[in-house]
């Protein structure tokens, strides 16, 4: 069983970065794709963005053009940098890691964007 932790989070001004880090305790290889979702006050989990083991990756419309999710595989970590955050990408986000049918996920961290 392969845990996810994330890192990286926390207060930043609008127009600021931030990276998260979502670690393995185990190969991240075994995952098909991973991805990170938000989910802010009141809403519903949302994809970020996603990532295939063969580098595929997409974003939601919110994020494209700020966003960028990379994994490495031999440091079984994957990130997750943000530019140019705007207030509205205040949420909790969390790591997802899809193995076949099983998804593991992380506890999630905590970004807030001050305007």
């Amino acid at each position: 069983q392969v845990q996810l932790v994330e890192s990286g989070g926390g207060l930043v001004q609008a127009g600021g970065s931030l990276r998260l880090s979502c670690a393995g305790s185990g190969s991240i290889f075994r995952f098909d794709a991973m991805g990170w979702y938000r989910q802010g006050p009141g809403k519903q989990r949302e994809l970020v963005a996603r990532i295939t083991r063969g580098g595929n990756t997409n974003y939601a419309d919110s994020v494209k053009g700020r966003f960028t999710i990379s994994r490495d595989n031999a440091k079984n970590t994957m990130y997750l940098q943000m530019n140019s955050l705007k207030p509205e990408d205040t949420s909790v986000y969390y790591c997802n890691g899809l193995d076949g049918e099983d998804n593991y996920w992380g506890q999630g961290t905590q970004v807030t964007v001050s305007s």
